[in-house]
């Protein structure tokens, strides 16, 4: 009997796996075939029961169930988007009474030098100004997304600056890294990235020199970086003098490898391009 025993529990052991993989997607089609069945679609649930199904069906190679799948796929994704239009409708309709246009559509809404990332599956939100994320994810009411706006439009888009202070801000840390260097790069152009780290650490103070520490930081986040070159191409704050001579600011636009990767490169919203480096002519 052992020779018999053996051969059973060998293909109870081959079997096994099989047997919780269809009790698994038996349970993620119940659930499923349970929402589908509702008079309304019922997005959130659908969406976390699909997630369910999707990763049962993974271990179940069968066409009927594929197909299955991919049909209850694509009406949560339309359940999912009348979400992001009813609530970008809400949206609209709130900052209509304050004058303001929503431009766009689900998932990415504009109301003026601000977007809107939507979330609709995590019920959340994200300001951006450009590329750069202004917000975490906020929880999705119309309360929060309008008080967050307009806390950023206060920061981003009514910001103001001495365009002549920073300029020669700017040039200074491009002059120092030049300095720094070994040999001058060609053209003297220097990674954006990297003259924006330089002015950040010249705007330290002696305090957090002496004592570095997150409380004797003085920060300058990257998105106001972004605005004031923004502001600065606007206001026509591109030329200084420097050791009797005139420069003029130039940018460099990105390659697809370097506009790909955040430590390379910024996306400018008023050019629409990314830039990957700077230098004086």
């Amino acid at each position: 009997m052992q020779d018999v025993l053996t051969k059973l529990q060998a293909a109870q052991a081959e079997l096994d796996p099989q047997f919780k993989a269809l009790k698994n997607v038996m349970g993620g089609l119940q659930g499923a075939i349970r929402l589908a069945s509702a008079e309304k679609a019922d997005a959130l649930p659908m969406n976390k029961a699909l997630s369910k199904l999707e990763t049962a069906a993974s271990q179940v190679p069968n066409e009927s169930l594929q197909t299955a799948v991919a049909a209850f796929s694509a009406a949560t994704q339309a359940a999912l988007d009348g979400l992001a239009y009813d609530f970008a409708k809400d949206l609209r309709d709130t900052f209509s009474a304050r004058g303001l246009s929503v431009e766009g559509r689900p998932p990415t809404l504009t109301v003026g030098l601000l977007t809107l990332k939507i979330d609709i599956a995590a019920r959340k939100g994200q300001w951006l100004y450009g590329r750069e994320a202004l917000t975490n994810p906020i929880p999705l009411s119309l309360a929060a997304i309008v008080k967050a706006y307009d806390q950023q439009t206060k920061r981003i888009a009514n910001r103001s600056i001495d365009g002549s202070a920073l300029l020669q801000e700017i040039y200074k840390a491009w002059s120092d890294l030049i300095a720094e260097k070994a040999r001058r790069p060609a053209g003297g152009r220097l990674n954006l990235i990297e003259v924006y780290a330089k002015l950040v650490l010249n705007r330290q103070s002696a305090r957090f020199w002496n004592a570095p520490t997150r409380n004797t930081f003085k920060d300058y986040e990257r998105e106001l970086f972004v605005r004031d070159l923004v502001l600065l191409q606007e206001n026509g704050h591109t030329q200084l003098t420097a050791d009797g001579e005139t420069r003029q600011l130039r940018l460099g636009v990105a390659t697809k490898a370097q506009a790909d990767q955040a430590s390379r490169s910024l996306w400018l919203p008023n050019a629409n391009e990314y830039y990957s480096d700077i230098t004086f002519d």
